[in-house]
């Protein structure tokens, strides 16, 4: 006889502002990640558009609003276009290490500097070093840290540039944060860099996908998720391709 598998419970949180779309109110769906089957439970859980917040899986349940569509790449056709091509080669330098998910000064301070530059005022610019090491180390499940640092003549550590705190599901990789050094003139387009390398990762691994979270049509700060082709929304009947360029060209008529 088996043993019987704890259905979780879930909670549903009070409307607040929507940071995405003026003038909206999000509303978001959770539940807690424990038990001896944790990593089972978020995977099932992902791929049903939830995603991870230390020991805690969301997803947006807004009254008025579906704007927020959980996307992902399929990392098995994923192919570069001319442009990232070029972005591979300028940052293909960077010592590239998947560490524990244990946090760091280093860490910590380039965040600080990422969220000034990128999100002034957003809902973790007064995220202190204790917050920050909870968001890294309190996970449940199989997580890493990215670290993307220069190279060095000695082969010494070089400094921090880019990071991505990332979960390994049973068919993908999850991005759940990434931050990097937003005003490094030599290295533009760090953010996009370090997706490639996730998608580059994935296929290595013979995962077919990489979870990029949510995409908010309508929120300018989210479009960079539909640069990387062939991509796949969530919708009521389950993951479908879709193409973004009539989406863009919608967007910005000529």
């Amino acid at each position: 006889m088996t043993a019987p598998v704890r259905f979780p419970r879930f909670f549903v949180t009070n409307p607040s502002p929507c940071p995405y779309l003026p003038g909206k109110s999000e509303r978001k769906v959770f539940t807690e990640l424990s038990g001896p089957h944790t990593d089972e439970l978020n995977d099932a859980l992902g791929r049903i558009g939830f995603r991870r917040s230390q020991n805690v899986a969301y997803r947006p349940s807004c009254l008025d609003c579906k704007a927020c569509v959980s996307v992902r790449v399929l990392a098995e056709e994923f192919r570069p276009s001319g442009t990232q091509r070029k972005l591979i080669r300028r940052n293909q330098d960077l010592v590239v290490e998947a560490c524990e998910p244990w946090a760091t000064d280093e860490q910590y301070q380039l965040l600080q500097n990422y969220l000034a530059k990128r999100h002034p005022g957003g809902g973790m610019a007064e995220m202190d070093e204790m917050d920050f090491s909870d968001m890294v180390e309190q996970s449940p499940v199989k997580s890493l840290m990215v670290e993307y640092r220069e190279p060095t003549q000695d082969g010494s550590k070089g400094r921090l540039v880019g990071a991505c705190l990332t979960d390994q599901q049973g068919d993908g990789l999850s991005m759940i944060y990434s931050f990097f050094d937003a005003e490094h003139g030599q290295r533009v387009g760090l953010g996009n860099y370090i997706i490639m390398d996730h998608v580059l990762r994935a296929q290595t691994a013979g995962l077919p996908y990489v979870y990029l979270g949510y995409w908010v049509d309508g929120a300018p700060q989210m479009e960079y998720k539909v640069r990387f082709r062939p991509l796949e929304r969530l919708g009521p009947d389950g993951w479908q391709r879709f193409d973004p360029t009539a989406l863009l060209k919608r967007q910005c008529p000529n």
